[in-house]
């Protein structure tokens, strides 16, 4: 296994940090090293949010990522301010669905989500986050699917229970 070392940004309300959570309660199910750490712009829904995720086998001697192997941007401000901040050879996911101008960066591999599309057409237009995740666990293979389903089991417990077939469905949503 190897060390993910993750930047997950937009604007608040786009359910970042909630990627976020999944990853690293994921990950912790599979007895993994974890860090998460938050950041919000100064409100809280519309605002620009962040999170850094650091999944490995190993000890993490900083949350601090600087340098990403992967970088999810789920708006135009956010790759413009993450964008760069991805390794070479390693992944940048941009919801296509915002972000209209999609960059040239040599060496890095970029993967273009149509978020809101796909979740327009299972019908929920808050599973775009999931939709999200579900590509990024696909190209990175960060934790198994089976954590990350055990993980929303935790976090859609109680009157939340009713969301997490829908959720759930929005993982495998991306091709």
């Amino acid at each position: 296994m190897s060390t993910h070392k993750m930047i997950i940004a937009g604007f608040g309300g786009q359910g970042v940090m909630l990627i976020g959570q999944i990853l690293a309660y994921a990950a912790m199910t599979e007895g993994r090293e974890v860090t998460w750490m938050p950041s919000y712009g100064p409100e809280m829904r519309g605002g620009t949010a962040n999170c850094t995720v650091i999944i490995s086998d190993k000890k993490i001697a900083s949350p601090v990522v600087t340098q990403a192997t992967a970088v999810v941007a789920m708006n135009g401000p956010s790759l413009v301010k993450f964008g760069n901040c991805v390794m070479p050879g390693r992944e940048l996911f941009i919801n296509s669905s915002i972000v209209k101008e999609i960059p040239d960066i040599p060496g890095v591999n970029i993967h273009c989500v149509d978020c809101i599309g796909i979740a327009t057409e299972l019908q929920n237009m808050k599973v775009s986050n999931m939709v999200m995740l579900g590509a990024i666990n696909r190209v990175t293979n960060a934790v198994s699917f089976d954590s990350i389903r055990q993980a929303m089991d935790k976090m859609f417990a109680g009157g939340k229970a009713r969301l997490a077939d829908v959720n759930l469905n929005a993982l495998s949503a991306w091709n």
